[in-house]
């Protein structure tokens, strides 16, 4: 469930919050926002009209989360990311702009990560951008064959080092 026993550095927040559309999107998701540490650096960039919706399945983290952010503009919700869609639609959005994922895809075995991965692609708008960090480039071809436009980033000073996979079809 946890893909890393010590919390996301600054360093690795700033090349994951680097690629979302803060100025245009209306509905930004997090799956597996752990302890919170790019909740917050999302909420201080989000533009008084968006939305931010936050999903985390583990109860300790959900529990965290919902204690310490107020923002009313935040949704915080107890739940799976394969559940993305209905979760959405509960909320009254129809599709995001842009999903930044923190979910240790590659510890998922493989039938999850096709259901999220589904769930993510189905609820992206056209236009809309995936972002993942990953310990290894194990997920490169996973993710060339889902989306048109790859990218990645290194951030080194994370430890362990990640890479940030920025996705999109358009």
């Amino acid at each position: 469930m946890v893909g890393s026993l010590i919390p996301s550095s600054r360093f690795l927040a700033k090349k994951m919050l680097h690629n979302i559309p803060f100025q245009n999107a209306k509905v930004i998701v997090e799956l597996g926002p752990g302890t919170g540490i790019f909740t917050e650096k999302i909420i201080e960039k989000l533009a008084p009209d968006t939305h931010l919706v936050v999903i985390e399945l583990n109860d300790v983290f959900y529990q965290n989360l919902s204690a310490k952010v107020t923002n009313e503009h935040c949704h915080i919700v107890h739940g799976s990311a394969s559940d993305l869609g209905k979760i959405l639609q509960d909320l009254g959005f129809e599709k995001a702009d842009c999903v930044v994922s923190s979910l240790p895809l590659t510890n998922f075995p493989k039938d999850l990560r096709i259901d999220i991965m589904n769930a993510v692609t189905d609820c992206l708008t056209p236009t809309g951008t995936f972002i993942q960090f990953q310990y290894t480039l194990q997920s490169k071809k996973h993710f060339q064959r889902i989306f048109k436009h790859v990218s990645i980033n290194y951030a080194a000073f994370n430890f362990p080092p990640a890479f940030v996979y920025c996705c999109s079809n358009s």
